[in-house]
C-alpha cells in the first residue's frame, strides 16, 4: 500500500508539473501573439477568441475593452441596406420549350457544366488557413429550414436528429442561438425563424438580418422586418450574418472581416443552385476562415447572394448519415434550434 501511494504521489506530481508547463506555454504563445511584432497576428487572436462563446475571456487578459473594440471596428463586414433582387436569379430547368428544343432559361451553355449525383455535388475548398467542404444542390426547391416544434424551453436538436426527423438526405447547422459561455441548450434562437411560411420565433415588426428562401426557391438576404420577409414570400428563414454577397456584389469588408474560426455559410448562384459551405477550424490542420475568406469562396463558386450562418462548434455538414467535416466541438454534436436541410429526390 505504501508503495502504491508513493507511485501515485509521483504520478500526480508529474501530471501537475506537466499541466503547469502547458499553461505557461499557452500563456507565453498568447502573450507573443498579442505583444509581438505582428499587428495582424494580434488582431486575429483577439477576433478569433472573441467570436467563440467560451473563449472570449482570453482576449480580456491581455487587452482593454477599448483596445478590443478598436480591433473589432477595423476588422468587420459592413452592414448593408441592400436586399436581394430576386429577378437576378433564373432557376435552371431541364424542361423543353414550346418548340421542343432544350431550354436553358437564358443560361450560358458553357456555364456551370458539372455532373451531379442525386442532384448534389461536393468540392473540397482549401486556403492558407482553412480546409472545408462546399455542397452544391442543383435544385433549390430541395433546400429548406428544419425547425423545432416550439421555442423558448427544452432543448434543440443535433443536425443528425433534424435530418432523421425530416427524412432529409443531408444538411448543415443554420441560425444563431443564445449560448452564454458555450452552454446554451439550443432552444432559444437569435433573430427570427420562419418555417413553411409561418413565423415561429421573432416579432413581425422587428428588423432582422434575414437569410431566407422564397416560395420561388430564391435565396433572399438583407436587413428587414419579419413582415417584409413574409410579404416577399419567404417560406423558410433564419437570422445570423453578416451578409457576404448581395445582388452579385460583395459587401464592404474592413481588414480581415473577423477571426479565424469554423464557419458555415449559404449562397445561391444565378442559375438557382444552392451553395452550402462548412469550414473546419480550431485544429492544427485547419485554423479556420475569416469573413473575407467566405466572401472570396462564395464569389469563386458563382454566388450572387450569400450570408454567413452560425459557426464555431456548431458548424457541421452531413450527407447520407456521414459527417463531411471535422467538428470543433469538444462535447459532441451541439444542440441547435435550426438547420438547413436537403430533401431526398422523389423517386
Amino acid at each position: 500500500m505504501k508503495r502504491f501511494l508513493k507511485y501515485l504521489r509521483r504520478f500526480l506530481i508529474f501530471v501537475g508539473i506537466t499541466l503547469v508547463i502547458l499553461l505557461i506555454g499557452v500563456y507565453s504563445v498568447m502573450w507573443i501573439l498579442v505583444n509581438g511584432p505582428s499587428p495582424l497576428a494580434k488582431d486575429l487572436f483577439v477576433l478569433s477568441v472573441k467570436e467563440s462563446s467560451a473563449g472570449g475571456f482570453l482576449a480580456d487578459i491581455y487587452c482593454s475593452e477599448e483596445e478590443i473594440q478598436e480591433i473589432k471596428d477595423r476588422n468587420t463586414v459592413q452592414k448593408t441596406d441592400d436586399i436581394t433582387d430576386t429577378s437576378i436569379v433564373v432557376i435552371k430547368k431541364d424542361d423543353k420549350d414550346e418548340s421542343g428544343e432544350q431550354s436553358d432559361h437564358g443560361q450560358d451553355e458553357n456555364e456551370y457544366k458539372e455532373e451531379f449525383v442525386d442532384g448534389v455535388r461536393f468540392e473540397t475548398v482549401i486556403g492558407a488557413t482553412y480546409r472545408g467542404m462546399m455542397m452544391i444542390v442543383e435544385d433549390p426547391s430541395r433546400v429548406f429550414v428544419g425547425a423545432l416544434d416550439s421555442y423558448g424551453s427544452g432543448s434543440g436538436k443535433t443536425v443528425l436528429e433534424f435530418i432523421d426527423e425530416y427524412d432529409a438526405i443531408g444538411g448543415t447547422n443554420a441560425g444563431g442561438f443564445e449560448d452564454a459561455g458555450g452552454s446554451g441548450s439550443g432552444a432559444i434562437p437569435e433573430g427570427l425563424v420562419i418555417s413553411e411560411g409561418e413565423l415561429k420565433w421573432g416579432n413581425l415588426n422587428s428588423k432582422y438580418e434575414v437569410i431566407g428562401i422564397t416560395n420561388e426557391n430564391i435565396l433572399v438576404v438583407g436587413n428587414m422586418t419579419a413582415q417584409k420577409a413574409l410579404d416577399m414570400g419567404v417560406r423558410d428563414a433564419v437570422s445570423f450574418g453578416p451578409i457576404l454577397v448581395v445582388n452579385g456584389k460583395s459587401t464592404n469588408v474592413g481588414g480581415t472581416g473577423g477571426g479565424l474560426n469554423p464557419r458555415t455559410a449559404i449562397g445561391q448562384r444565378a442559375d438557382g443552385a444552392m451553395l452550402l459551405l462548412v469550414i473546419d477550424g480550431r485544429q492544427t490542420s485547419s485554423l479556420g476562415a475569416n469573413q473575407r475568406d467566405l466572401i472570396n469562396i462564395m464569389l469563386e463558386f458563382g454566388a450572387v447572394n450569400a450570408a454567413n450562418l452560425d459557426g464555431g462548434s456548431s458548424s457541421s455538414m452531413y450527407y447520407n448519415d456521414e459527417c463531411l467535416n471535422s467538428s470543433a466541438s469538444l462535447v459532441g454534436m451541439r444542440k441547435i434550434p435550426t438547420t438547413i436541410l436537403i430533401r431526398r429526390l422523389e423517386e
